[in-house]
């Protein structure tokens, strides 16, 4: 956990959108930068420190967590955009198509069974 002096000091860096007392929230500049130089055979702690984020603060875990996020960010549509809040992660039945909306109420079915049976 960041005390409350660790978390003033990464509030301040420009690249950092959030931070609480468990995780920060850095800026879509910052994860396309960290991308891009990690890519090009920087490690992550060069890459904290030229951002002006102390790589000890986070530890290697963070660190080790944010190169796999940004990896998937790289991959997804949005892109590095934050999505948290924006979409619930749950498809629209209406978007499903007929095959994907009978296997989807198959799989309902049974599971109502098994609850039934349960019961």
């Amino acid at each position: 956990k960041f005390s409350e002096e660790q978390q003033k000091q990464l509030r301040s860096n420009p690249f950092i959108e959030k931070v609480s007392e468990t995780s920060i929230t850095y800026t879509k500049e910052f994860k396309e930068r960290f991308y891009k130089e990690y890519h090009l055979g920087k490690g992550p702690s060069a890459i904290l420190r030229d951002m002006g984020i102390d790589p000890t603060l986070l530890g290697k875990r963070r660190k080790d967590s944010l190169v796999r996020r940004v990896n998937v960010y790289e991959e997804r549509i949005d892109g590095y955009q934050d999505m948290r809040g924006k979409n619930s992660g749950r498809h629209s039945i209406k978007e499903l198509s007929d095959t994907d909306r009978i296997k989807r109420l198959e799989h309902q079915i049974r599971y109502l069974k098994q609850e039934n049976e349960f019961l």
